[in-house]
């Protein structure tokens, strides 16, 4: 099977990655797809695969493509090499708000469509990643999705009317807990941490305690409500988030970035 990347910025990059290193696919089942010559310099040195600067070079020997373009140019990319198209090949779109339909619109009838969620986790082999089919998709095709994307992390098959929020949650949450993972840090310096050691134990603990929660499949409340020992130094902390108005703000977070998920489509 050969798998072709249409952009190969980032996101591409480490959806790559994740196939090599996991022997979904060898570097010579692979073509990267970039209008930018240092783009494709660099994937070539990386990766060991074939590199092409036009997509009308690779399109043809492709089964498998992964749409990985900005979302102001996806239109035009699509029609400019919708004629390439067969109806053997599944084409899978990474492109933040572009729904279904769209896509159907400007690549014409013939590939098999797949939408996809990542999110920049993906770069540490820890990405999640929401799919969803059109209608009566191949099994072959939603598995192979699963393992294109579980091959760098999580993956969730969801109806396209989700999209917005899951765009909202994981896609753009990483920057969301980044802010968070600052501020912790910020505060642990005034405290007297060295930068160093204070980045180290706020990034720890996330870790931690995402990997605990998934885990155990704990309720959150509950797990909270466990850390909490009676006055002591954890519930002092929590009464000053639960008379806060953080939770309302995280909310009008995800609800900012899920209107703009629905502006792009």
């Amino acid at each position: 099977m050969k798998f072709g990347f249409l952009g190969s910025g980032k996101m591409a990059e480490a959806i790559l990655s994740g196939m090599l290193q996991s022997e979904l696919a060898n570097p010579d089942e692979v073509i990267a797809c970039d209008t930018s010559a240092k783009r494709c310099e660099r994937i070539n040195s990386e990766y060991a695969v074939d590199t092409a600067s036009c997509a009308t070079e690779m399109i043809p020997s492709c089964d498998v493509i992964i749409l990985a373009v900005k979302p102001q140019v996806v239109e035009e990319v699509l029609v400019a090499v919708r004629d390439l198209f067969t109806e053997e090949q599944l084409l899978i779109s990474i492109v933040a708000g572009k729904k279904l339909e769209f896509l159907r619109q400007q690549c014409g009838t013939r590939p098999r469509l797949c939408r996809v969620m990542p999110n920049l986790a993906l770069m540490a082999r820890e990405g999640m990643s929401a799919f969803c089919m059109e209608d009566d998709p191949l099994d072959e095709d939603c598995e192979l999705v699963s393992q294109i994307f579980g091959s760098s992390g999580a993956v969730l098959e969801l109806d396209e009317q989700y999209f917005d929020a899951v765009t909202a949650l994981s896609g753009s949450g990483p920057a969301f807990i980044a802010y968070l993972l600052g501020a912790l840090i910020d505060g642990a310096i005034k405290l007297g941490l060295p930068r160093e050691a204070a980045r180290l134990l706020a990034e720890q603990t996330l870790i931690g305690t995402g990997i605990y929660l998934q885990e155990s499949g704990d309720d959150i409340g509950e797990f909270i409500h466990a850390v909490c020992s009676p006055q002591g130094t954890t519930e002092a902390g929590m009464k000053v988030l639960w008379s806060s108005d953080v939770f309302e703000s995280l909310e009008k977070t995800l609800a900012a970035a899920a209107q703009r998920s629905r502006e792009l489509s």
